[in-house]
Formats: C-alpha cells, structure tokens, sequence
C-alpha cells in the first residue's frame, strides 16, 4: 500500500515538473516573439530622424542631380557596365584613358543630401560612401563604391558638387572605376552589387537626367 502511495506522488510530482516546464517554455516564446515585435519598427524610426533633420536643415533637400565623376556631365568617363547589364544593379564609371588612369580621381556627391555611411566593408565593395537624398518629400539613396579615399564622415550634411572621395581599385580588387547606385529603397543592405532582382534599384543615368 505504502509503494503504492509513493509511486502515485512520485507520478504527480513528476506530472507538475513537465507542466512547469511547459509553461517556462510557452513564457520563453511568448518573451521571444514579443522582443522579436518590438526590434522591427527600426526602419521607421530611421525615417522619422531623417524627417527630423531635414525638416531641421530644409537647406540640404535636393534640388537637382549631377553625374559623380567628370561634373558636370561626365566628361573624360565612359559607362563601362550599364544598369542590369549581367544583371548589374548599378553602373561601373571608367576613366576614357583606361586602366587606373581614373585612379585618385575626384567622386562627387551627386545632390545635396545626408552621409548615411562611409566606411569600408568586405566583400570586394572597398571605401564605400552612401548618401541619403530628400526629394519632392520622397528619399533616395546613392551609394559610391570601391573609393580609394573618403573625405566626408558619417551623419554629415553634403552639398551637390561637393568631393566626398576619390575613385579607387576596391583594395586592389580591381581596375579603377566608380561603382555607382541609385537606390529608391532606403537602408536596404549592401547587397552584392548584380541580382536578377532589381526592386529597390533604379538607372543611375536616367534617374540623374530626369531630375
């Protein structure tokens, strides 16, 4: 009888510990997906300091666009990878003598605008530069890669025309170009540089012609 007694507590404290353990685990879940809520806002609340800065410095909003290199219409470059060509997601500006003849030539920020970033990063991108653009209250990214040098610093307001780099070889990756981007998608990650995906991407050509 007395086994008996014991065997049936030992099932029942048995029984609390796996409910417990249960409901710790069903708690851990629900504390999980609650952070997980709470950390997905940040792109809106990027937007909404940008509101704030511009709206504080309405000096630096875009008026208009200029090419990046040989301003302000290119001279002295030629396009040497078009938009989507191989699936390019951006265009490679060389300098017409070709090889590094371009190299530690002036990079030009293409509109008045906002330094994102500006800082190296792997994966064959080099000196990377990325300005953010308030136009016609919409925002636009440009992004001007593979730099041997960076003359502008982060969270730093930028003037159209004004250098912000010189053009360089990605650390030696390759030959001498301007790798450039026109992004209407803000904040998106580097990315790769060419994707049978192009959503987010505009023609840097067309979009600095038509504004």
């Amino acid at each position: 009888m007395y086994y008996a007694i014991f065997f049936r507590a030992c099932i029942l404290i048995l029984g609390l510990c796996i409910l417990s353990s249960c409901l710790e685990k069903k708690h851990q879940a629900k504390k999980t997906t609650k952070k997980e809520i709470v950390s997905t806002p940040q792109s809106k609340s990027d937007l909404q300091l940008l509101d704030s800065l511009f709206n504080t410095h309405k000096e630096f909003e875009s008026i208009q666009f200029d090419s990046p290199v040989g301003k302000p219409s290119y001279k002295g470059y030629y396009n040497a990878q078009e938009f989507r060509e191989n699936d390019h997601l951006g265009e490679d500006w060389n300098g017409v003598g070709g090889g590094n003849s371009d190299l530690g030539d002036p990079i030009y920020s293409i509109s008045n605008g906002y330094i994102y970033s500006s800082k190296n990063i792997d994966g064959g991108w080099g000196n990377v530069i990325r300005i953010i653009h308030s136009y016609k209250n919409k925002y636009y990214e440009s992004i001007y890669a593979h730099c041997d040098s960076i003359f502008v610093k982060e969270h730093q307001f930028i003037k159209r025309g004004e250098q912000i780099g010189t053009i360089g070889t990605a650390n030696g990756s390759y030959l001498a170009h301007l790798h450039l981007e026109v992004r209407d998608s803000i904040f998106m990650d580097i990315g790769a540089g060419y994707s049978t995906e192009s959503k987010g991407y505009l023609n840097p050509t067309e979009f600095i012609k038509t504004h």
